[in-house]
């Protein structure tokens, strides 16, 4: 199995399926290619559509700790409880969350758990929900 932060895995490293480990790199092509998809100057990455975000870099609070920007970790928003509450339970090894994201539609994705094929399918749905209905349709 590959360590859990990104930055440490070999360029090309794959996964159990033979698909390529995803990566914040990864993660800015596939929200870039998007409709409307503005990125916010940050620290890693940040993406918006009609002034919502739909993914992001995790900002790790870790107690007496100043907050760490953490690229190997992204932030989706997942549309509502049902959904965060399904990806937690039934994939623990990639997505997780904390008190702070509590009541909120948000999970944490670990990406070097994912290959790049499930993690487009996670960022388009992720800019699906967020995208105002008329921007939703120039998706093709």
């Amino acid at each position: 199995m590959p360590p859990r932060n990104a930055s440490l895995l070999p360029c090309g490293w794959r996964d159990r399926t033979g698909s390529t480990v995803a990566d914040a790199d990864d993660v800015r092509r596939l929200a870039l290619a998007l409709p409307h998809v503005e990125e916010i100057d940050s620290d890693g990455f940040d993406f918006r559509v009609g002034g919502k975000g739909f993914v992001w870099s995790y900002p790790e609070r870790l107690p007496g700790q100043p907050r760490r920007i953490r690229t190997d970790i992204a932030v989706l928003y997942v549309g509502d409880e049902a959904e965060k509450q399904a990806l937690l339970l039934g994939e623990p090894d990639k997505f997780f969350t904390t008190p702070g994201y509590d009541g909120f539609p948000l999970v944490m994705l670990r990406l070097a758990e994912v290959g790049e094929g499930r993690l487009a399918e996670l960022v388009t749905d992720a800019w699906r929900m967020r995208a105002p209905h008329d921007l939703a349709s120039d998706l093709t």
